[in-house]
């Protein structure tokens, strides 16, 4: 499945901080086909570091996409039955708007001057993209961590325009531990001297600090058993025993190798706007409370955890369900026995895949 990314555009998107930004784009991938009722499209939300790229080989640079094993024919979300729509979040860097495009009042890159984005921002702009496809109501919207806390915006804000959420390994708000994790990175990539307050684009980017934040958020990804399967203490080969602070074990190794991949791919003015957003969102924020929120919504839900992921626990996903049942919606959770720790909604695809084929199957013969 060859596939390009495309882009739409739009004359100006209202933000939550009371600014408006004007002209936004937003790049997506489809997969599959509409059918004539257009009643089988399901949104994919991605991840933090994640883009509009969710399966399939890119033509642009032969790349398989992030969620590959789980997008595509006789897949879980099945490319034969549904069509699957894909877009990079707002403030991103991977062809939507964000802190590195071009700001049309200077003809230089935003960096700084970029305005404050929020969840429900993104969210606005997925919906007018859905819009733009002459699509009135999702079959389903779906995605993991932070693409969790976009489908429970999106039930939440547009109640008549979806059908059913996947959220997995996700939260309704962040914790303490979670934002602390995220402060540390950005404080990474703020305190190298590159980062010129953001205006880096001329200069260079802030290359160390973006690598270091990388390593950190790498970390919380696995857990101690994957890391302990994967590594050990396995040292690299060395003649003697060096002073100094050289790579000596194999998952120093692996981390520097991460961060520098992250650099090349990753904007570090995104990786500051898009954490901020994480940080801040919080589903309750205006209801008063999370079952105060979810009570407008209208949808059937797959919640999803996993054993091993301490960056989003299990008791995350259910409040989240708690709160839906007091409701009396349909709503089916399943914690997932993995060691793969958070990255387990990216690479457990066995029982995922029937959660997920079974959820939607049972979601399109109810909205016929």
């Amino acid at each position: 499945m060859i596939v390009e990314t495309q882009c739409a555009h739009f004359d100006s998107l209202p933000l939550d901080c009371g600014e408006m930004l004007s002209p936004v784009t937003v790049a997506y991938e489809t997969y599959g086909k509409l059918n004539a009722a257009r009643s089988n499209a399901i949104l994919i939300l991605h991840a933090f570091s994640g883009d509009a790229h969710a399966a399939g080989v890119s033509r642009e640079n032969g790349k398989l996409g992030w969620w590959d094993s789980m997008i595509g024919p006789q897949k879980a979300f099945d490319t034969d039955r549904y069509f699957v729509i894909c877009s990079n979040v707002l403030g991103g860097c991977r062809g939507t708007t964000g802190p590195s495009s071009l700001n049309p009042a200077t003809g230089r890159a935003y960096g700084s001057a970029f305005p404050v984005v929020t969840i429900p921002d993104m969210v606005r702009l997925q919906k007018k993209l859905v819009d733009h496809l002459g699509i009135s109501r999702l079959l389903a919207v779906a995605g993991g961590s932070m693409g969790g806390m976009q489908a429970l915006q999106w039930a939440v804000a547009y109640p008549e325009a979806v059908a059913s959420a996947i959220p997995i390994a996700s939260a309704y708000r962040h914790s303490a531990q979670q934002i602390a994790f995220n402060e540390v990175g950005r404080m990474a990539i703020m305190s190298d001297p590159d980062w010129n307050g953001g205006d880096y684009y001329e200069s260079g980017p802030p290359a160390r600090g973006l690598s270091v934040a990388r390593m950190i958020g790498h970390i919380t990804y696995m857990s101690d058993e994957s890391m302990r399967e994967k590594f050990g203490r396995r040292q690299r080969p060395k003649d003697e025993l060096r002073n100094g602070f050289d790579v000596d074990f194999e998952v120093e190794n692996y981390l520097r190798y991460r961060g520098g991949e992250f650099v090349n791919r990753f904007d570090a003015n995104s990786y500051l706007y898009i954490t901020k957003a994480m940080d801040n969102f919080d589903l309750s924020s205006g209801y008063g409370s999370l079952s105060g929120a979810l009570a407008r919504t209208k949808a059937r839900f797959l919640v999803i955890s996993f054993t091993s992921d301490w960056l989003y626990p299990s008791y995350q996903s259910q409040e989240i369900v708690r709160a839906l049942r007091g409701h009396n919606l349909d709503v089916a959770y399943c914690e997932l026995q993995s060691n793969y720790g958070h990255d387990a909604f990216l690479v457990e695809v066995g029982e995922q895949t029937e959660l997920v084929r079974h959820f939607l199957a049972n979601t399109f013969k109810k909205a016929a």
